[in-house]
This record gives C-alpha cells, sequence and structure tokens, in this order.
C-alpha cells in the first residue's frame, strides 16, 4: 500500500499538490507551521495508488511518496 508524507516544515502552501490528486487526498490545512504558511496534510491515506503527481508537482519538494 502507497502512502504519501508531507514535510510541513519545507511546505510552503501553494497547494499545487491538492489540484494535482486526482483522487483529492491531498487538502490544506487548517493550522499553519512554524514559518506561518498553511502546508498540505495527506488523508485517507489507505486510497493512495501511488502515483507520485503530487510529489512531482511540488516546487518545495515537501512530498514523498513510498510505494
Amino acid at each position: 500500500m502507497a502512502h504519501i508524507e508531507i514535510d510541513e516544515l519545507r511546505c510552503k502552501g501553494c497547494g499545487l499538490c491538492t489540484l494535482a490528486c486526482s483522487r483529492k487526498l491531498i487538502v490544506m490545512s487548517d493550522t499553519t507551521n512554524k514559518q506561518g504558511y498553511v502546508t498540505a496534510v495527506a488523508t485517507k491515506q489507505d486510497q493512495c495508488t501511488g502515483c507520485t503527481l503530487c510529489a512531482e508537482i511540488c516546487p518545495d519538494v515537501a512530498i514523498m511518496v513510498f510505494k
């Protein structure tokens, strides 16, 4: 089973990963990180296919996908 890990210290909250995920497994958080950015969070990890589109589009290299 694949899963997503998002490094909240690297994430600047651009939201591109939320658009890239066709299953809508990544959403924007309700809280901010230490730098003051609203970060992305992965939900419903059991539905991740491991396509890596979220990681590929992330300009801050904040997402890792494990298969």
